[in-house]
């Protein structure tokens, strides 16, 4: 998928006055790209769009107006964009207690390698951003990436072939099927991606 550009970003200006409603587009377009898996995951799967959100959000965030400061934030957070042939993620551990968030963190380092999807028969195993879990806890964000083949999208769109998240680590195990609107984003973002 070829990098944004900064042609394809708004001011800040003109970014304030359209932000409610890009903010509802992207509702919208996030809504079947998120799937909780068990009581305290949750991923969110990136695209084109999502991804000129973020950037945009932070520009806004910042106050950033300089050029070379732009294409900074943009280099970065064109990272999360798939590669053809992936889907791509953002992992989220939700625990909204801070003292539990504070017990839990510790039982999770390396929940990130234990995150599959299941397309079928086929199993397959996250790649994931290293360094996030250290050897006394994790963070609450990790970055996946899904090497799921062109031929996923047929997989994806086949209502006959099981379509699943599921994480195996030895302190969080769960698992959720993905539903037929989140199935047709993830082809649609896959086919995008090449």
């Amino acid at each position: 998928m070829p990098v944004i550009t900064r042609d394809e970003l708004r001011s800040l200006e003109e970014y304030e006055k359209v932000r409610a409603e890009v903010r509802r587009q992207i509702a919208a377009i996030k809504a079947p790209r998120r799937v909780k898996v068990g009581e305290w995951v949750a991923l969110t799967f990136e695209n084109r769009d999502t991804v000129r959100y973020q950037i945009q959000e932070m520009l806004r965030a910042e106050r950033i107006f300089e050029p070379h400061r732009i294409q900074e934030e943009i280099d970065i957070y064109s990272t999360l964009l798939p590669n053809p042939g992936e889907l791509s993620a953002t992992m989220f551990i939700e625990i909204a207690d801070m003292e539990q968030l504070k017990r839990e963190l510790p039982r999770l380092v390396n929940i990130e390698t234990a995150v599959w999807l299941d397309l079928g028969e086929r199993q397959i195993h996250a790649a994931y951003e290293a360094g996030r879990s250290m050897e006394s806890k994790t963070s609450t964000v990790h970055y996946l990436r899904f090497p799921v083949g062109i031929e996923g999208v047929a997989l994806l769109r086949d209502p006959n072939v099981p379509a699943r998240l599921r994480i195996e680590h030895p302190n969080y195990q769960a698992s959720t099927e993905l539903s037929p609107a989140t199935r047709a984003a993830l082809a649609d973002d896959l086919a995008a991606a090449g």
